[in-house]
């Protein structure tokens, strides 16, 4: 029986190999023709095909199997299931106000919110402040209830203090601050970098541990280019793909994050 091809694959060697071989044969087996055999390579010549070992391989595959995307038999081999089917990655296109749009349909569940002392990593932002009001978010897949991504909010108490946390269960943090609260924002400044899952992310995410994720950071600063948010948000690295715009408004303000 002659066995799928998968697409080749340049390794990136600061992430982990088993996760960059099974998204990359994910999107083999997702993009496959109707006529493409299931039936895959070994795990020998796959491991050779990727560059990597047969114990990274393995994992890499087990990964795919618990996704319910392949199936193996021992003595058989292993197979593509006809069937498999995933959601595509969420793609954030366009101008923030799209990725609002977007964000505004998930269902978002406010885990915990409250005063707390202003994080170590966090004090270049709020000088001057011992306590900030923390929020922690958590937005699912609207179709399937999976987790997609978990927020945590750095805001100035007297900021805060015109927040009904009612109204983060609809919108995003920064469409609150702007709209609800009436912060004249300034400008915001993103940062989005790749990280492994610690075991709190990993638990809300329901990923692997040390799974590759994008953690995005988000600093809202008021007219008078005073810091009133800053937002650190974890996405599922196999849900989200970043390709912003950002347009300002015809008053010359920063859209809505």
């Amino acid at each position: 029986m002659t066995a799928f091809a998968p697409d080749s694959l340049v390794l990136n060697r600061k992430l982990p190999l088993w996760y960059q071989v099974s998204q990359s044969l994910r999107a083999s087996i997702l993009g496959r023709r109707p006529d493409d055999p299931l039936r895959l390579p070994t795990e020998e010549r796959l491991a050779a095909h990727y560059g990597v070992s047969v114990l990274t391989m393995r994992q890499a595959l087990k990964e795919l199997e618990e996704e319910g995307l392949i199936s193996r038999h021992r003595r058989r081999g292993t197979f593509i299931e006809p069937g498999a089917r995933r959601g595509a990655p969420r793609r954030l296109l366009g101008s923030i106000d799209t990725v609002v749009a977007q964000q505004s349909g998930e269902p978002t569940t406010v885990l915990g919110h409250g005063p707390a002392p202003v994080p170590a990593e966090l004090a270049e932002y709020f000088p001057g402040l011992d306590t900030i009001v923390s929020y922690r978010r958590l937005r699912a897949d609207g179709e399937s209830g999976e987790p997609v991504n978990w927020a945590q909010n750095a805001v100035r108490p007297e900021i805060a203090a015109r927040i009904d946390v009612a109204d983060l269960e609809r919108w995003p943090m920064t469409k609150v601050l702007r709209d609800l609260a009436g912060v004249r924002i300034g400008r915001i400044t993103d940062t989005v970098e790749a990280r492994l899952a610690d075991p709190e992310t990993a638990a809300l995410l329901r990923v692997p541990l040390l799974s590759p994720i994008l953690h995005h950071t988000g600093v809202t600063y008021d007219g008078d280019g005073r810091v009133v948010d800053v937002a650190r948000i974890c996405y599922r690295g196999d849900r989200f793909a970043f390709s912003v715009t950002v347009e300002a408004d015809p008053m010359g303000e920063p859209p809505p994050r």
